[in-house]
């Protein structure tokens, strides 16, 4: 079972990018749960915390399907060194400003907007050469190790952001964020590129957009999909918005947050795994891990102290990431090669995309509700879009679809894999 499970990692480019990207995204993550602690330590109000968030994200939401488009078209792995450069400069200079204290919330609002509008370029290339790593076949494991990764560098992020900040500041937090990047860039570097997988390239002209958008809708499977997680991912994932609340107000004290943070990843390290031993992802499994989300967020939002909050975190953690890993799963599985980056990009601009819309709304219900509805707001509408996708599902012409029936309609590869 191990083996699946970490198959892609037989691959030596696997390994070495998937290294890199771990060192790299505990600064990531490291940086963001400081600044959501910055700006609560500035301004006391968790809509300061979420403007700052939806700030970083409005760039995924504007610019994402279009730079999903290029990165068909040009090097993803070139592409990916440009923005993790640029990446690599953005911390530094939040960094020398926090030290050097002449940090101010424009300031953060700006660098915010920056470090998104590279974030929406960086994210279609840096996914797409993911697949460029393994074989075809293999494709949807290694974007779950992807997810993976990404989720279980939140484990070691911001618990460093809780102990850092408290004994060095901030300031040195965005430092160390910045000298984490040269580990993706060295390993980007250090890529084989006599292993990587011949490309199909989009073709230059037409309407790649509008393109991509037509096959998402054309494709019932893909469609539902993307609906609930653009729903979904609205309400239900603004952690470091109601998590610093809910930290200071029911569990009374903000350095809770990083560790509430810490022990989500380690759910969602767990879900990210047990999505990528799966040889392909059913709409079961999907909308399964949609109802984990919604119960265990309800269960968090009005645990009783901080001790049962750290435990239910733990589900959450795990519906979340299998609910991640499992629609880009489908979408990997569903969609041409030419088209990866876009359907990755459509998929970012629903996930991270939505934040800007989320983040505001979810701040004001801390602010102005509770911070126990902050969290459960979302829950509640994750199991609400969960049902009615169910029932959808039902009244269709084909039953949901079983495990066994979705790996016999999909078994064949070769709608994904160049002829």
């Amino acid at each position: 079972m191990a083996s699946q499970t970490f198959r892609s990692l037989r691959e030596r480019n696997a390994r070495v990018f998937f290294l890199g990207l771990l060192v790299s995204n505990v600064g990531s993550w490291l940086q963001l749960t400081a600044m959501s602690l910055l700006v609560y330590r500035i301004t006391g109000k968790a809509t300061d915390v979420g403007l700052t968030i939806a700030t970083q994200f409005l760039p995924t939401l504007v610019l994402g399907a279009w730079a999903g488009a290029v990165a068909d078209r040009v090097n993803r792995r070139k592409m990916t060194l440009i923005t993790q450069t640029l990446l690599t400069v953005q911390a530094m200079v939040l960094g020398v400003l926090d030290l050097s204290g002449h940090i101010n919330l424009p300031a953060i609002y700006a660098l915010s907007l920056a470090v998104g509008i590279i974030n929406a370029l960086d994210n279609p290339a840096r996914r797409g050469f993911v697949t460029e790593l393994v074989d075809p076949v293999d494709i949807p494991n290694a974007m779950s190790l992807n997810t993976a990764v990404m989720t279980g560098s939140r484990i070691f992020g911001p618990a460093l952001a809780a102990v850092l900040t408290r004994s060095i500041g901030t300031g040195w937090c965005f430092i160390i964020n910045a000298a984490s990047f040269f580990a993706i860039l060295l390993a980007l570097l250090s890529i084989d590129l006599t292993k990587l997988r011949p490309v199909v390239m989009a073709k230059r002209g037409g309407t790649p957009v509008r393109d991509a958008l037509h096959y998402v809708r054309s494709n019932n499977r893909l469609f539902l999909v993307f609906v609930v997680l653009a729903i979904v991912s609205t309400f239900a994932f603004n952690y470091n918005v109601s998590l610093v609340r809910l930290a200071d107000k029911r569990f009374a004290n903000r350095d809770y947050f990083g560790w509430l943070l810490a022990s989500l990843s380690v759910g969602s390290l767990v879900g990210s795994l047990r999505t990528a031993r799966l040889q392909m992802v059913s709409l079961r499994y999907f909308l399964g891990n949609t109802v984990l989300l919604g119960v265990a967020g309800i269960a968090l939002a009005w645990s009783p102290n901080i001790a049962v909050g750290l435990i239910m975190c733990i589900p959450l953690g795990i519906g979340g990431a299998a609910f991640i890993s499992a629609t880009n799963g489908i979408a990997q599985q569903e969609c041409p090669p030419e088209m990866r980056s876009r359907l990755l990009a459509l998929m970012a601009v629903a996930f991270l995309g939505s934040t800007p819309i989320g983040s505001p709304i979810t701040g004001l219900i801390a602010d102005h509700v509770s911070a126990e509805w902050s969290l459960g707001f979302g829950s509640i509408v994750t199991l609400v879009c969960a049902g009615v996708a169910w029932i959808v599902l039902a009244r269709s012409r084909n039953e949901l679809p079983s495990e066994s029936h979705f790996d016999r309609a999909h078994t064949s590869l070769d709608h994904v894999v160049p002829s």
